[in-house]
């Protein structure tokens, strides 16, 4: 990379021409460039970027997209890869250390002639869901999208050469539904990407790898995705705890993020990396626990200030595995939903699809089971942000502005009280029916006299504070 060095003005207007001129001459490049001046070319932008990067303000769109982000509450994670084919799990080829050339075959064989990109949106939008988070390379280092940058992709290494996360992304736009693009920073395939601490027994000859050529790699990368695919709600970074066991790795985040950002400033970056969120990160991500807990053993960070994501399975694995049907109930996704909300978090429930390309026929199940509830209760969900009554061993509040959702999902005794720091009650209904609830004054709050509870996964009472 060519240093360049250039003074900022105080309101960043000369960094931001000068940027847009570089930026003007990449994409010139791309088009009618070599690959060679394309790198140089990319190398003077993220340059120019990083700069800005390091003291990252957020643009008007990116905090309304984090607005957005929050309001939406529910998204569906789509992990999906050559994987999928063995039907053991996404980790399969690190967990057997299959050798990357001998893995890549597969490839030859990747036909999911059930895809269906429209009937995938379709029924997770049905489910309630916002937005999509597709793996567009997993940690296997095969691509699902139509790169010029490798041919170790869908649409060159296979006899399907369909690019999935154009029609995913092209019916995303149609049905209304915002999509997320989940991307590994580690790689298991590729010779130049260096070790961690997973993909040691695949077979790649060098340990060092080449970072400058993975680096430019994975930016080239995600610039097609910035690119050619419309806008993008989020990029979902995963794989930076590999090198937990070397804590001097560079990852150049910093220039990575600043190209992200500049390509589609409104984009959202998340980075699963179990750490309190780096700079230039617009989202917290949790694995596997709401924010707060640490059961998996992942999320043992401090809460933030940004928006919240936990990402949770469906069943047991995030990539299809055929002797995997421990499915949670709908009443337990619904409960993780409404817990996350609670918190002030997004779910991002996931589903693995199978190598034919269909979804699982329990996870569908189990989206219209979901979707149902979110017909009659979404309000209560969606828009809303983490109540001021704290979460209970009893349930959560969820709020909107003058609004209290109540959401019991524990039914205690007939009585039910709630600290409301001071705020009054002039209302409180069961949000199903809008029957009165009856409920006393205390020092504290007031203490609800709860009805006989009907059955479902969650009793709401709606308190209207004054």
């Amino acid at each position: 990379m060519l240093p360049v060095n250039i003074n900022v003005c105080s309101d960043g207007l000369r960094q931001r021409t000068l940027f847009l001129d570089r930026a003007s001459s990449l994409f010139l490049s791309i088009q009618y460039g070599s690959m060679k001046t394309i790198l140089f070319s990319l190398s003077l932008l993220i340059t120019f970027a990083v700069s800005a990067q390091k003291t990252y303000v957020p643009t008007e769109e990116n905090l309304k997209a984090r607005q957005e982000f929050q309001d939406d509450k529910f998204g569906i994670f789509l992990h999906w890869g050559l994987y999928s084919m063995l039907a053991t799990g996404e980790w399969t080829m690190t967990n057997q250390n299959l050798n990357y050339k001998e893995y890549a075959k597969l490839a030859g064989g990747f036909y999911p002639s059930q895809f269906n990109a429209a009937e995938w949106v379709a029924a997770i939008k049905a489910s309630g869901a916002k937005y999509i988070c597709f793996t567009t390379r997993h940690h296997e280092g095969f691509s699902m999208f139509d790169s010029r940058y490798t041919d170790y992709d869908i649409v060159d290494a296979t006899p399907f050469r369909r690019d999935v996360v154009k029609e995913l992304a092209d019916e995303c736009h149609k049905q209304g539904i915002r999509l997320h693009f989940y991307y590994s920073h580690i790689d298991w395939y590729r010779e130049d990407c260096p070790w961690g601490r997973t993909g040691r027994g695949t077979g790649r000859p060098d340990s060092k790898g080449n970072w400058d050529t993975y680096y430019h790699f994975m930016n080239n990368q995600l610039m097609e995705l910035l690119t050619n695919y419309g806008p993008v709600g989020a990029i979902w970074f995963d794989g930076v705890w590999d090198q937990d066991g070397n804590p001097e790795f560079d990852w150049q985040l910093d220039e990575q993020y600043a190209l992200i950002h500049r390509l589609q400033p409104s984009c959202l970056i998340g980075n699963n990396h179990h750490q309190v969120p780096f700079p230039g990160e617009d989202i917290q991500i949790f694995e596997r626990d709401l924010p707060g807990e640490n059961k998996s053993g992942l999320s043992g960070q401090d809460i933030s200030r940004l928006p919240l994501e936990t990402c949770e399975t469906m069943n047991g694995m995030w990539g299809y595995k055929i002797t995997d049907q421990n499915y949670k109930s709908s009443a337990s996704l619904i409960h993780y939903l409404v817990k996350a909300a609670g918190k002030n978090a997004n779910l991002l429930m996931n589903i693995g699809p199978q190598p034919d390309g269909a979804l699982p026929e329990t996870a569908l199940q189990r989206l219209r089971e979901v979707g149902e509830w979110m017909k009659q209760y979404g309000e209560t969900i969606y828009g809303t942000r983490g109540g001021l009554v704290a979460p209970h061993d009893w349930g959560v509040t969820t709020q909107k502005e003058n609004t209290l959702y109540v959401h019991i999902l524990n039914y205690p005794d007939k009585e039910l009280a709630l600290p409301l720091q001071g705020r009054k009650v002039k209302k409180a209904v069961v949000y199903k029916d809008r029957s009165a609830v009856r409920y006393l004054r205390s020092r504290d709050g007031i203490v609800l006299q709860l009805p006989e509870v009907p059955a479902g996964p969650d009793y709401v009472i709606e308190l209207t504070l004054d």
